[in-house]
C-alpha cells in the first residue's frame, strides 16, 4: 500500500521511543493512520529491554511511506521473558560459512554445541555452562522440549536458509528452562519466492533443497523441503536426513491472527563411539514430527491468545550395527492461554500452560501389564504452570516482576523473576535481572539402565537462582555488549561414577544417575562489531566468553564439570570485484575437564584419562552473487585441527564444500 502523504502534516511522534527509528531517516515528522498492535510489541522486543514476548517474525505485511517499508506480526508470548540475547541473525550473517544450525550458533559467546558427529548429524545445545537436558528449545515461540532426553530437543526439521534469526531468551520461570531457552525464529526471505539449493563435496557430500513462500493481504505461506547426506568423514559416520516444513498465517477481520507450522524430520546415522568411545559399530535412526497451532487477538486495551502443540518422536538405537538394542517412541503435547490489559499502571499478564509426555519404550518407564508392541515399558506425566506478570515503562527505565506457581508430579513450586532496565544515554541500555528456574528428571535420567548405567528412581527437579547484569550499545555501525551473570544450582542431576571398591556392591565400576551437588556457575560475555552495507569491510564482530563452576562433590560426575571455559570467535566479511565476497570465522575454544580415551577400538579395557585440549578453527565461503544466482565454495576446519567436543569422538578434518543457489524473488 502507497499513500501519499499532504507535505504540511507534522505530527508523527517517535513511534518506538528512539530517535534511530526507520522513520528518523526520513528528517521529518510524518503521520499514519493504523499501525499493528503487534509491531509496537516487535520493536519493544528488539531493543533488547525487558521483553515480555519472544519474537516470532514472519513477513505477513507490507507498508510502503514513499521509500520506507515496515514489516511485522504478532507474536508469541513465551512465560515471562524477560531479556533476551541475540545469537544468530540471518540478515547480519547471511554470508557467514554456515550451512546448518549447528555452525551457526558455534561461534556466539552464550552456547556451547557439542557435536559427535559433522554437518549437523547429533549434536547438543547448551547455554551458559548449563547441559543439553537444562535448555529449553522452541521454534517460533512454541516450546517443542523433548521429555526423554535433551538430545533429541533441537532435532527440528528446519534447515538454516528458513531460520530468521536465534535468541537467548533468560528470566523464564517455571518448568523446563533451567539455564535459559532457545528461541528458533522461522520466516520466508522475501514475500514471494522460490529458491533452490545445491551442493556437494567431501565425504560423499550433497544436500539439496527446495523452498519458497507466497503471500497476499492477510495471507502468508512459507514452505521447504530439504535432503543431506554424506558417507561419513571416518568409519560409520555416514548419514541422511530428510527435512520437511511448512508454516502458515492468516489475519481474519473479526476472528483474529491464526499461525500454523507443522514438519517432518527423518535421520539416519552411523554413532562411531557416539554413546560409547570405545565402540566404532553403533547406529541411530530418528524420526520426528511436529506442530502447532496459534492463535491472537486483541480489542481495546485487552490481547488474549492460545496455542496448542504436538511432538512425536521415535528413536532406534543399535549397539552393533543391524541389531537393535532400544526403541523410544514419545508424545509431547502442550497448551498454552494468555490474557494481556494494558492500562495506566503498565501491562499485565495473567497466562498458564499445560503439558502431558509419555513414552513407550523397550527399557525407559515402568513394566507395562501388557506389551504395547516392541515395547515393554511406558511412563507418562503431566505439568503445568500458571503466572502472573507486571511491567511498567516511564521515561528512560522499565521493570517487570512475575510470580507464578508450577504444577508437577513432584509436587508444587513457586517461581519468581525480577527485571529492570534504564537508558542512560542515546543507544545505551544498562539491565539488571534475577529468576528462579527449575527442571524435571528426563524419562532418561530416571529410568536408563545399562551394563555400565544405573538408574535411579529417586530423583526430584534440579532448581536454580540466576542473576545478570549488562550494558548493550549501539550507534551507527558500532555495536558492543557486556554481559555478566552467577547462577546457584541445587539438586544437580548428573551420572555420577562409582569405583570398584564403593560400599554400594551393585553400584561398583558403574555410572550411577545422582544429584548429590550443588554447582555455582560464573561467567562473562563481550562483544563488539562494525557493520556496513558499504564498502570493502562490511562485517567484523569479536567476541568472547568465560565461565567457571565451583560443585561441592568430590565424586567424578560425567558432564557437569565439562563447560568451555574460554571461547573466543571473529567474523569477518569483506566485498571485492563487484559481486564478489569472502567470509572468514575463527574461533579458539578450550574446555574444562577430562574424558576417557580407548586407544584400542572396541577393546574397552585399555584406558587412558586425558585433559580437554585448547583447540582452533577457521571456516571460509568464498562466493560470486549475480542476479538471481549465487556461487560459494565453504572450507570448513580449513586448519585441519584435530579436535573433540566429546570425549574421544574425533570430528571432521578440513572438508570443502560448493553450492548453486537460484533464487527467484518478488519484493
Amino acid at each position: 500500500m502507497e499513500k501519499s502523504l499532504p507535505e504540511q502534516t507534522p505530527c508523527f511522534s517517535r513511534w518506538n521511543r528512539k530517535g534511530w527509528s526507520a522513520f528518523a531517516s526520513l528528517h521529518r515528522c510524518v503521520t499514519i493512520g493504523v499501525l499493528w498492535v503487534g509491531m509496537s510489541i516487535l520493536l519493544l522486543a528488539t531493543q533488547g529491554a525487558s521483553a515480555q514476548h519472544a519474537d516470532t517474525t514472519a513477513v505477513l505485511r507490507e507498508l510502503r511511506i514513499r521509500e520506507v517499508g515496515i514489516s511485522g506480526s504478532r507474536q508469541a508470548p513465551v512465560r515471562t521473558v524477560m531479556s533476551q540475547t541475540p545469537l544468530f541473525d540471518r540478515k547480519a550473517q547471511a554470508a557467514a560459512p554456515c550451512q546448518t544450525l549447528e555452525a551457526a550458533l558455534r561461534n556466539a559467546p552464550s552456547v556451547d554445541i557439542r557435536e559427535r558427529g559433522g554437518k549437523g548429524t547429533q549434536a547438543d545445545i547448551s547455554v551458559r555452562g548449563g547441559s543439553f537436558d537444562q535448555t529449553m528449545v522452541l521454534l517460533n515461540g512454541i516450546d517443542f522440549t523433548d521429555a526423554r532426553t535433551g538430545h533429541q530437543s533441537h532435532s527440528l526439521p528446519v534447515d538454516i536458509e528458513c531460520i530468521s534469526g536465534v535468541e537467548l531468551l533468560e528470566g523464564i520461570p517455571g518448568v523446563g528452562a533451567y539455564a535459559g531457552a532457545v528461541n528458533i525464529r522461522t520466516a520466508p526471505l522475501l514475500p514471494q519466492y522460490l529458491r533452490v539449493e545445491g551442493v556437494g563435496g567431501q565425504h560423499g557430500y550433497a544436500y539439496g533443497s527446495l523452498s519458497g513462500a507466497v503471500a497476499k493481504e492477510r495471507f502468508s505461506l512459507l514452505g521447504a523441503a530439504s535432503y543431506r547426506r554424506s558417507d561419513g568423514y571416518r568409519h560409520n559416520t555416514d548419514f541422511d536426513t530428510y527435512n520437511v516444513f511448512v508454516r502458515s498465517s492468516y489475519e481474519a477481520p473479526r476472528s483474529g491472527f491464526f499461525d500454523f507450522q507443522a514438519g517432518y524430520q527423518n535421520r539416519a546415522f552411523g554413532s562411531n563411539g557416539f554413546y560409547g568411545a570405545y565402540n566404532p559399530e553403533q547406529w541411530e535412526h530418528t524420526s520426528t514430527a511436529l506442530a502447532s497451532l496459534r492463535w491472537q487477538h486483541s480489542a481495546g486495551c485487552f490481547a488474549w491468545g492460545a496455542y496448542v502443540s504436538y511432538r512425536k518422536n521415535f528413536d532406534r538405537y543399535d549397539w552393533t550395527r543391524g541389531t537393535v538394542l532400544n526403541r523410544h517412541n514419545t508424545d509431547n503435547v502442550g497448551a498454552k492461554a494468555w490474557v494481556d490489559c494494558d492500562w495506566a499502571g503498565g501491562t499485565t499478564t495473567l497466562g498458564g500452560d499445560y503439558a502431558f509426555s509419555h513414552i513407550y519404550s523397550t527399557n525407559l518407564g515402568e513394566l507395562l501389564t501388557t506389551p504395547h508392541g516392541d515395547y515393554l515399558r511406558g511412563k507418562s506425566r503431566h505439568t503445568g504452570n500458571v503466572y502472573l506478570r507486571h511491567s511498567k515503562r516511564w521515561r528512560r527505565f522499565d521493570a517487570a516482576a512475575s510470580a507464578g506457581a508450577s504444577l508437577t508430579p513432584y509436587g508444587p513450586a513457586l517461581l519468581w523473576s525480577l527485571d529492570g532496565g534504564c537508558q542512560p544515554a542515546e543507544g545505551l541500555r544498562v539491565s539488571i535481572g534475577a529468576s528462579q528456574s527449575m527442571r524435571l528428571p528426563t524419562f532418561t535420567d530416571l529410568y536408563y539402565s545399562s551394563p555400565a548405567q544405573i538408574n535411579n528412581l529417586d530423583l526430584v527437579p534440579e532448581k536454580a537462582v540466576t542473576v545478570r547484569a549488562g550494558a548493550r550499545y549501539a550507534k551507527g555501525r558500532w555495536s558492543a555488549s557486556a554481559t555478566g551473570y552467577y547462577r546457584a544450582g541445587r539438586d544437580i542431576i548428573d551420572w555420577v561414577w562409582h569405583p570398584d571398591d564403593d560400599p554400594v556392591p551393585e553400584w561398583r565400576g558403574k555410572w550411577h544417575s545422582e544429584q548429590t551437588s550443588e554447582l555455582d556457575t560464573y561467567g562473562v560475555e563481550l562483544t563488539g562489531g562494525y557493520a556496513s552495507s558499504e564498502g570493502f569491510l562490511r562485517r567484523a564482530t569479536l567476541s568472547y566468553a568465560w565461565i567457571t563452576a565451583s560443585r561441592s562433590s568430590e565424586l567424578i560426575a560425567k558432564s557437569a564439570m565439562d563447560f568451555l571455559r574460554h571461547k573466543a570467535a571473529l567474523a569477518v566479511e569483506v566485498r571485492f570485484l563487484r559481486r564478489m565476497s569472502l567470509a572468514l570465522t575463527a574461533s579458539v575454544a578450550h574446555r574444562n575437564g577430562s574424558y576417557t580415551h580407548y586407544p584400542v577400538p572396541g577393546d574397552a579395557s585399555v584406558t587412558e584419562t586425558r585433559d580437554f585440549k585448547p583447540y582452533f578453527l577457521l571456516d571460509a565461503r568464498l562466493a560470486w552473487e549475480k542476479g538471481i544466482c549465487r556461487l560459494y565454495v565453504d572450507g570448513m576446519n580449513v586448519t585441519d585441527t584435530r579436535y573433540c567436543d566429546m570425549g574421544g569422538i574425533p570430528l571432521p578434518g578440513a572438508w570443502v564444500t560448493g553450492g548453486v543457489v537460484l533464487t527467484i524473488g518478488k519484493r
